[in-house]
């Protein structure tokens, strides 16, 4: 290309942004880039000058020039990938690309097994490039660096439009022929208009040869050394794939309980803390970041002071776990027992079960006030021969929000609650929650029965448990809502969700038997701050609590209608017998059946007719990487601020708040400028309608008087809340792991 080409074809590119955004001034622009045109710099050289030069002229008056950065960006990739391919333009010869990556062990042979030549020929003709223009830079940049495919050399080959197709191909690949193109359409559509992301191992692993499809896993840890290093060794599998894993501690017996009857010999479960945590560091996930997992303990455990204190930065190091994730497992008598200043006991479980002959986690409250486990509790408390702790409920309290203010953890688990809403409580228990607090399945560990010798070989028999996977995609709210697709949107998910679950190959057995046993979805959403601005609704608004009701009553109605449609064309899940779907108390018990604005009855007889495809369906995601990527605001959150930048390790990256303008610049509020109760009456309401639960960061300032943070988590207990996620300080914004895995 000659030199007097090159700055010509710029000048036009800049010309035609310029028609597109007629208020950003692009001529100055291309002033400012010294040796446009000349021969001392590369196209590259040039984009990427021009790229920063636009960067530098956002801010929160001046919001486009987001764009005018990707359009740029976009016509590089173009260029590099069309290089790369030996075409002329972009988007040409789609099987040839998968044939190049396939030669080159990037893609999988099963796209080239599973679909025709003619096939991949009609679905290039449904490729609309045009849509890479809905793409904010910051979203460009995140899926281009992270999630498209490039040869081993790195070198840019797939496009953005290839992605969703790849990925909407890989996940109907089994459906019927006769309806399968048809199905790829659909799930392109949605893709590619952005009004919904898939989770990241999907987004980032779909047609490719290595990594699994699901976002997060949860184990169940057994009080023995065979579970403790098995539960190990499942987790590292995980992690190298690429999954966030949530782990149950509270089996496990305390510091000082007896081992084979040798007293005051065991060690707790901190120092099986210290391994998770050389594992997280250990064993990456894809070579790309460290594994992330998060423990979790119930509030009455013997060891629960040291564990509160695990991830604090002072203190004795041999007892700290920095790279763990902590939360807590809590049941409704230590909120009242913290509420009325009352003391609290805490237990050995090993020495519960060998005294009272039951386990104290294995129950719960069946109803607010009373039920199994307190009377369990409160049989514990008053049996003489068991040992036990006094301590005052607050002093835990105040333990757990010192380590919130610190480091953001621990969790919050209201273990009574999940339980009681759990929709197959027939089939089991509910301990904890995910790395992401947004998961609540049923869990039990996996017990090894046996182990001997036949021909030669060590054959291992175990008997699997409940290994919790979770399988996620979310609705962008900002554009799915406005656009009126929601419906649509919802039906197409809910399959595209369901066939991950057959397409993925997971590779701890247990989990891919727990997989299918459930067949357990997580549909949630992202741009809740971004649709309420859109909307004109003030964050701390009545209205806004009442608009949540209505979008989120709609998605889940959306969301069960779909799951019993498949049911009936594939059938329910194996446990669906006995389940509050079947018996139809999934509804009764939220008074679905007593609202008159959407037929709730119908939809009640039709599930317990026509059965329900997916044991568990909703689960709203932290989404925060994949919410950049579709240019909305993460998950249910408010934002941090209108204008920030958004720091990666090797760049830095302007982003405003969407769709940001004079109209909507008032209803974008600062997260730490927002009353937290009127959040945590927004995801009460929210949380009526999912099943699961929902990652539900609090914002605080560090000036927060502890009774002051203490209300909030009273308040989040009281409004059926099910789990909260960070507590974010002001004093330590910038240090929380987001979980990538969980983005969906």
């Amino acid at each position: 290309m000659s030199v007097q080409s090159m700055q010509t074809e710029w000048e036009q590119k800049l010309i035609d942004i310029q028609k597109e955004f007629p208020q950003l001034d692009v001529e100055r622009i291309l002033k400012k880039v010294p040796g446009l045109g000349l021969n001392q710099m590369t196209d590259e050289e040039q984009s990427k000058a021009l790229i920063l030069e636009c960067l530098a002229e956002m801010d929160e008056s001046a919001p486009d020039w987001t764009f005018a950065a990707s359009r740029i960006h976009l016509d590089q990739m173009y260029k590099n990938s069309a290089y790369n391919r030996m075409e002329e333009t972009p988007y040409k010869r789609f099987y040839s690309l998968i044939e190049i990556l396939t030669n080159e062990e990037i893609y999988s042979k099963s796209l080239l097994a599973e679909y025709s030549k003619e096939e991949i020929d009609q679905l290039e003709d449904i490729l609309a490039p045009e849509r890479d223009h809905l793409f904010t830079y910051i979203g460009l940049k995140t899926l281009s660096d992270r999630y498209l495919a490039r040869s081993k050399s790195k070198d840019v080959y797939e496009l953005p439009q290839e992605r969703f197709m790849i990925i909407s191909m890989v996940i109907m690949s089994q459906e019927n022929k006769s309806v399968r193109m048809g199905l790829i359409k659909e799930a392109y559509w949605a893709l590619s208009h952005l009004y919904m992301t898939v989770a990241t191992p999907t987004l980032a692993n779909a047609g490719k040869r290595y990594g699994q499809l699901s976002s997060c896993f949860i184990d169940t840890v057994d009080d023995s050394l065979q579970s403790i290093y098995d539960s190990n060794t499942d987790i590292a599998n995980l992690s190298k794939h690429g999954g966030g894993i949530g782990v149950y501690l509270g089996k496990i017996r305390s510091r000082g309980s007896d081992i084979r009857g040798f007293k005051d010999v065991s060690s707790g479960v901190i120092p099986w803390m210290k391994q998770l945590n050389n594992t997280a560091v250990s064993v990456d996930q894809l070579g790309q970041r460290q594994g992330a997992i998060a423990v979790y303990l119930d509030i009455w455990h013997k060891d629960i002071f040291p564990f509160l204190d695990s991830r604090l930065n002072n203190g004795d190091e041999r007892q700290r776990t920095h790279d763990l994730f902590t939360g807590v497992s809590i049941p409704d008598v230590f909120m009242e027992a913290v509420e009325n200043r009352e003391d609290w006991y805490l237990f050995d479980p090993h020495e519960v079960r060998d005294v009272m002959g039951f386990s104290l986690e294995d129950a719960y409250d069946e109803e607010r006030g009373r039920g199994t486990f307190r009377e369990r509790y409160e049989a514990c408390v008053n049996h003489p021969e068991l040992s036990k702790e006094k301590v005052a409920a607050i002093d835990i309290m105040k333990k757990i929000m010192v380590g919130q203010l610190e480091t953001g953890t621990p969790y919050m688990f209201y273990r009574d609650e999940v339980n009681r809403m759990n929709p197959n409580r027939h089939a089991g228990m509910i301990y904890c929650s995910n790395l992401c607090t947004e998961i609540t399945q049923n869990q039990s560990p996996t017990l090894q029965e046996e182990q001997y010798l036949e021909e030669g070989k060590i054959i291992t028999v175990k008997n699997p448990g409940d290994f919790v996977v979770c399988n996620l995609s979310s609705v962008n709210l900002g554009r799915a809502v406005p656009e009126g697709v929601l419906k649509r949107l919802v039906s197409i998910q809910v399959r595209m969700l369901d066939n991950v679950i057959d397409e993925n190959t997971i590779p701890v057995l247990q989990a891919q038997l727990t997989n299918q046993s459930y067949r357990g979805i997580g549909l949630g959403t992202f741009g809740w701050a971004h649709l309420l601005a859109q909307k004109k609704i003030a964050w701390e608004s009545e209205r806004a609590v009442n608009y949540a009701e209505e979008v989120y009553q709609a998605i889940a109605y959306y969301t069960i209608e779909a799951s019993s449609e498949l049911a009936a064309e594939k059938g329910s899940y194996p446990l669906f017998e006995g389940s509050d779907w079947s018996t139809g108390e999934f509804f009764v018990k939220r008074a679905f059946d007593q609202d008159e604005d959407w037929n709730w009855k119908a939809l009640k007889n039709k599930v317990q007719h026509d059965g329900i495809r997916n044991g568990y369906l909703m689960a709203v995601a932290p989404n925060s990487s994949t919410s950049l990527i579709a240019g909305s605001t993460a998950s249910i959150d408010p934002i941090f601020k209108r204008f920030y930048s958004e720091e990666k390790k090797d760049y830095k990256i302007p982003v405003t708040a969407p769709d940001l303008s004079p109209e909507t610049f008032w209803y974008y509020k600062s997260a730490y400028d927002i009353d937290q109760h009127t959040s945590i009456q927004q995801n009460a309401v929210r949380q009526k309608y999912i099943d699961q639960s929902i990652s539900f960061n609090i914002y605080v300032r560090n000036s927060i008087h502890a009774k002051e943070l203490l209300d909030l988590h009273i308040d989040a207990w009281k409004s059926g809340l099910k789990t909260t996620y960070y507590t974010r300080s002001t004093s330590s914004q910038g240090e929380y792991d987001e979980c990538e895995s969980c983005s969906s």
